[in-house]
């Protein structure tokens, strides 16, 4: 079978066309010179799509008209529908709820900052990994995402973004899902955004966070883009971390840690733990020894979260007192580590509290099929 006629299956869409973004640069290649088009017409339509941000075939205006109407008739190139975007009071963090071509929907946050513009991008529909204090592991798992849903989120801000005069300089995977269980749809969403022909975003502005999927960080090891890995440490405990996780069933901490110390010699780059700080659970000077005699000698940095609120958890962020103590038991041991900037969570924007939602399926359905 067709490999883009899969892939066109593979999209559900209900007009069955091929979703362009999905397709990488060879692929696009392929898809040209089966038509009789030219190999450099690939180079064109990759610069309308990731350099001058078009959202229409007929934006290209130095491809053929012939061409054009073909591409329109065959492919798609937005399938992402806003359906609800929600600001912060100084518009720094903005929040949109997207509706994905089968009529399932995902959030995704883009915050501003004074020397960048960070969007923070989903990889699935909802999240396998049910953490009980994350607002999307709690509404459970539809999907993983596509190549082109992972890029198409970029994109969007980027063209919000630039009748302002700004650009989007940065990613991080920490949005909804749980990105290196969908590595190959991530990775390739990579490959596509660093491409110099395209978007050309350097790779160490990209950030891949995760639980601590071993394997994915093992392949991640072995790849050539220095991107950046970010590890979500919820305790330092293998019994707490249970109780916080349940991916430590089956990564223990001496499992995880060791695959840790093999990335950063095998890439010479440090690792980023995120600790989020849960209100006497996790957050005492006897987990910060803990901590500290864990991560010893380890080429790494630790971001301290204080806990986003969810309705669903129990739990609740550490008080200010307790996080300052906390940071400087850390710096006592010689451990580096940050007090995140909370973001967004006035929009429940913030770490953990994404979720897929809207009004109904049918009016979300409806957006789709309109």
């Amino acid at each position: 079978m067709n490999p883009h006629k899969r892939r066109a299956e593979k999209d559900g869409s209900s007009n069955g066309k091929l979703a362009l973004l999905d397709l990488t640069y060879p692929e696009i290649q392929e898809l040209l010179l089966a038509l009789g088009e030219p190999g450099y017409r690939a180079d064109q339509i990759y610069e309308w799509i990731y350099s001058s941000l078009v959202s229409d075939f007929a934006g290209m205006r130095n491809l053929p008209q012939h061409l054009r109407d073909h591409l329109e008739e065959t492919t798609a190139l937005c399938r992402l529908i806003p359906l609800q975007e929600t600001r912060s009071p100084r518009g720094l963090t903005r929040k949109v709820l997207f509706a994905l071509s089968d009529a399932e929907t995902i959030e995704s946050v883009l915050m501003l900052y004074d020397k960048r513009n960070t969007v923070c991008l989903s990889t699935q529909v909802g999240c396998p990994l049910g953490c009980p204090f994350c607002a999307t592991g709690q509404s459970g798992f539809t999907r993983n995402l596509t190549a082109g849903e992972i890029i198409e989120q970029v994109l969007y801000f980027a063209r919000e973004l630039r009748p302002e005069g700004g650009r989007v300089t940065n990613v991080v995977f920490m949005g909804m899902g749980e990105p290196l269980l969908n590595y190959d749809a991530t990775w390739q969403a990579i490959e596509t955004l660093t491409d110099p022909r395209g978007y050309n975003m350097g790779a160490r502005r990209i950030t891949i966070s995760t639980v601590g999927i071993v394997p994915g960080i093992q392949r991640l090891s072995r790849e050539n883009l220095q991107v950046r890995l970010a590890v979500s440490l919820h305790a330092p405990d293998d019994n707490l971390r249970r109780t916080l996780g349940p991916t430590a069933r089956r990564s223990p901490l001496k499992e995880l840690l060791a695959v840790c110390r093999s990335y950063v010699r095998r890439t010479g780059r440090r690792v980023t733990f995120e600790y989020p700080l849960i209100q006497g659970i996790n957050d005492s000077p006897r987990h910060a020894v803990q901590l500290a005699r864990l991560l010893e000698g380890l080429l790494c940095h630790v971001n301290l979260i204080a806990l986003n609120p969810t309705p669903e958890s129990p739990w609740h962020a550490s008080s200010k007192e307790r996080v300052s103590r906390f940071h400087g038991e850390l710096g006592r041991l010689g451990i580096n580590s940050t007090v995140r900037l909370a973001r967004g969570m006035e929009l429940e924007a913030g770490c953990g509290q994404l979720r897929s939602r809207w009004h109904s399926a049918e009016e979300a359905k409806d957006c789709v099929l309109a």
